[in-house]
């Protein structure tokens, strides 16, 4: 054999086997694919998960299970079965997902259940819209919820909580010692910060510019001609802004925060989350 055929002859095998190796992957590939689908979708899971646990779960609940007069439950049949007709929504669920977490609730559909009576329900988080949430984010979160939807109308999640002893309305009471590293947990859990710190939708607690943060800004509230509350102290101030929102609106803002924490905080709450709020200088 000659040099020429010898070239010739392995170009031929080299030709073939690089086919088969090709036929192999090929062969493969979709189930590959599959595989690298499902584990962005798992990664997708896990970060919106984590998006949640941070953003979310204040007010639809640690589980979805919803907060019962502030927002209603994600992990429910309802939500996967009948909410897109209830609303009139011609997509499909994750994109219903994306959109309102996106740009936001305006109006309750439900007032008479949820947070909003016919004022604006829930803050835009998307950054498009002044929120603090990007795109992908947003997605994320919506993966985390849309995996609910194979289990949510097969359990049944519980709203039950031990029964608390509000605090009222009455913020002439004595109110125990507050603990400040106590508040911010409860800032957290209960979805303050949500509106408060990463979005503009209600008063920011920290200061900027030449505003000072709340704990002195309660003071400067209190001194306002505008000022329609019945406060004395900055204390008075904050726990009024707490369990009676409506009574005073800062200026440029709507009353989004539901009037529902004299019920739901107890005294110690209370005292707690003023403590911390009393730490934004």
């Amino acid at each position: 054999m000659t040099r020429v055929q010898l070239e010739i002859a392995l170009g031929v095998l080299l030709v073939v086997a690089t086919s088969a190796i090709l036929i192999i992957v090929g062969l493969g590939e979709e189930k590959r694919m599959e595989r690298f689908e499902l584990e962005q979708q798992a990664q997708a899971i896990e970060v919106g998960a984590d998006l949640y646990d941070i953003n979310c779960k204040g007010c639809h609940g640690p589980k979805g299970e919803g907060v019962p007069g502030l927002c209603p439950p994600l992990n429910d049949a309802h939500f996967f079965n009948g909410r897109l007709v209830e609303v009139g929504w011609t997509g499909t669920q994750e994109d219903y997902i994306i959109s309102t977490v996106s740009t936001g609730r305006l109006i309750s559909t439900r007032p008479e259940q949820y947070a909003g009576g016919g004022k604006p329900a829930m803050p835009a988080w998307s950054d498009h819209y002044g929120g603090p949430l990007r795109d992908d984010q947003i997605r994320n979160i919506a993966a985390f919820i849309m995996n609910w939807q194979a289990t949510a109308g097969q359990v049944t999640t519980s709203t039950e909580t031990t029964p608390v002893a509000g605090v009222g309305t009455d913020i002439t009471i004595a109110l125990p010692e507050g603990d400040a590293t106590q508040g911010e947990t409860l800032a957290n859990g209960q979805g303050c910060v949500a509106c408060h710190i990463t979005t503009a939708t209600g008063p920011a607690w920290q200061p900027s510019g030449d505003q000072p943060g709340i704990a002195d800004r309660s003071t400067l509230r209190l001194e306002q001609p505008d000022y329609t509350g019945t406060a004395t102290t900055p204390e008075q101030y904050l726990f009024e802004s707490i369990v009676d929102p409506h009574v005073y609106l800062v200026e440029g803002y709507t009353t989004v925060m539901p009037n529902i924490y004299g019920e739901k905080l107890s005294a110690q709450d209370t005292a707690d989350l003023i403590a911390y709020l009393l730490t934004f200088k």
